[in-house]
């Protein structure tokens, strides 16, 4: 095309204005395992609505048990007292599930520590860490709980079996969590003193331990909040005593419901301060 501006002719270049292509969307191929969930998750639908359609109704009265569920809402959290045990019994029962949470914590911890730097792969042969995690994995595999029971069935009910299945989990927890702190460590450091010529557990103490310290502290407090959950139910399930015994007996046998009420808002109160006791000791090794 060509047009005139004066006495000199200007040619304009065509323009082509080209639709922009469309993008490309990747389908992805559904795997058999995935099949298999929505399968599994499908039939637990229609076992679901098949039971509630057939469900025999006639001698349930919503309105009733729910004003019953606040009642007893009402005598727990509203109305709580220690009961017929009183506070002391209570408060020293308390004690018991603490003492448990930190002794198993602390053996788990220990014994956890070394087993982490066994398990870890910046640190030793690949082999022996390999068959560390896999046998700590099977450990976590099995519920606390489960595995008091399975010490009890072995030493008898007690505080043995509490013990035993609080720390073996432990163990296996904080040697997961222990092995990946290590496996965060600049290699060059740990390098550096092997070209020195120092020795394995030298390195260890040395370098791996000052450089881990705020990542262990953190871990070991939050297994400590979960081993004192853990204690409370393995009280009841193992015969260890503590709170958790005292919550059973409490609700499955007296059915003091404002008793109930008081030992949870001990529990409560307990883990509140076992959370702000974490965050402070964390907070200190953080700020070197």
């Amino acid at each position: 095309m060509i047009s005139r501006e004066g006495s000199k002719p200007i040619i304009q270049k065509p323009s082509f204005n080209r639709d922009p292509q469309p993008k490309k969307i990747k389908l992805r191929k559904t795997s058999a395992s995935t099949w298999m969930i929505n399968s599994v998750f499908i039939g637990l639908i229609l076992i679901t609505i098949y039971s509630l359609t057939h469900l025999n109704t006639e001698n349930v009265k919503l309105g009733e048990a729910f004003k019953g569920l606040m009642m007893t809402f009402e005598q727990m959290f509203v109305q709580p007292n220690a009961g017929s045990d009183g506070f002391m019994v209570l408060l020293e029962a308390l004690g018991v599930s603490v003492l448990l949470a930190i002794l198993t914590t602390i053996i788990g911890a220990v014994v956890g520590f070394f087993l982490a730097v066994l398990a870890s792969r910046n640190l030793t042969n690949a082999y022996l860490g390999a068959g560390i995690r896999a046998v700590m994995a099977i450990v976590r595999a099995i519920p606390t709980i489960l595995w008091a029971l399975i010490f009890s069935i072995a030493v008898g009910l007690g505080p043995t079996a509490a013990i035993l299945g609080l720390s073996f989990h432990s163990v296996a927890y904080l040697t997961k969590a222990y092995s990946e702190s290590i496996e965060e460590i600049d290699p060059a450091i740990i390098d550096a003193l092997k070209v020195t010529g120092c020795k394995f557990w030298t390195i260890v103490f040395q370098a791996v331990w000052p450089t881990i310290i705020p990542s262990l502290v953190s871990w070991t407090f939050i297994r400590l909040e979960i081993n004192f959950a853990n204690a409370v139910a393995v009280g009841a399930a193992a015969g260890a005593g503590g709170i958790g015994y005292q919550l059973f007996v409490t609700s499955g046998l007296s059915f003091d419901f404002h008793e109930v009420g008081y030992i949870v808002y001990m529990v409560i109160f307990t883990t509140m301060i076992l959370e702000f006791v974490a965050v402070k000791i964390r907070q200190h090794y953080l700020a070197k």
